[in-house]
């Protein structure tokens, strides 16, 4: 059974994710919080891999979601590495048959001005869902809005006014992670400045993350 659940839920990530592999990271971090088998900050870190290495993130994740789920169900390696070419499958299959569809379609209707109509309509929801991925990425490196939300929580109508200015300073302060943010703006201006290789920033940032125990 949980082999079916691998299946389906990774095909409606593939099914739902245009734009490549960026704009799944919102599908994957909802299947996290539906499904247990994975957590945002292994999301985090397989995203990082997928920054340094070959390979589309979901790609990548169903393959590591499906092999892990299954061995830590079954305890069985050859289980585990058949669970990670099952989710894979289930998340490549729906682009296998758009792909088959599509081409029958552009092939009798490629001058249809409604079917170019759902390509630009296309190119938008790509562009929000990867938009949306930014945001995501963002959000959970740089900030910490649980800690916020408890600071704004603790406002009650008994306290003060200096007590309620006060949690809100507190609220905007405990918003960001700024050593994070710091990192992150670091390296965009060395970014903008100096066009070096992906991997040198890479690197660079993994040493201090290192050093500074980010």
């Amino acid at each position: 059974m949980i082999f079916i659940q691998l299946f389906f839920r990774f095909f409606i990530v593939g099914l739902c994710a245009f734009g490549g592999g960026q704009a799944t990271i919102p599908f994957l971090k909802e299947l996290s919080a539906d499904t247990g088998w994975f957590t945002e900050i292994e999301l985090a870190n397989m995203i990082a891999v997928g920054e340094s290495t070959p390979g589309a993130i979901g790609i990548n994740m169903a393959t590591y979601v499906g092999y892990t789920t299954i061995y830590t169900q079954y305890n069985n390696y050859f289980l585990g590495f058949i669970g990670g070419l099952v989710a894979t499958f289930g998340l490549v299959a729906p682009s296998i048959i758009v792909i088959l569809i599509v081409a029958q379609f552009l092939k009798k209707f490629k001058e249809s001005k409604i079917i170019k109509w759902v390509f630009y309509g296309l190119k938008a929801g790509s562009i929000g869902l990867i938009s949306y991925a930014a945001y995501e990425i963002l959000a959970f490196s740089i900030c910490k809005p649980n800690e916020a939300l408890t600071e704004l929580n603790n406002i009650n109508s008994s306290m003060s006014f200096g007590e309620i200015l006060g949690s809100c300073s507190n609220a905007i302060i405990e918003l960001f992670d700024y050593k994070c943010l710091a990192l992150a703006l670091l390296l965009g201006i060395l970014i903008f400045k100096w066009k070096k290789h992906p991997v040198f920033y890479i690197a660079l940032a993994a040493i201090i993350g290192i050093v500074f125990q980010f």
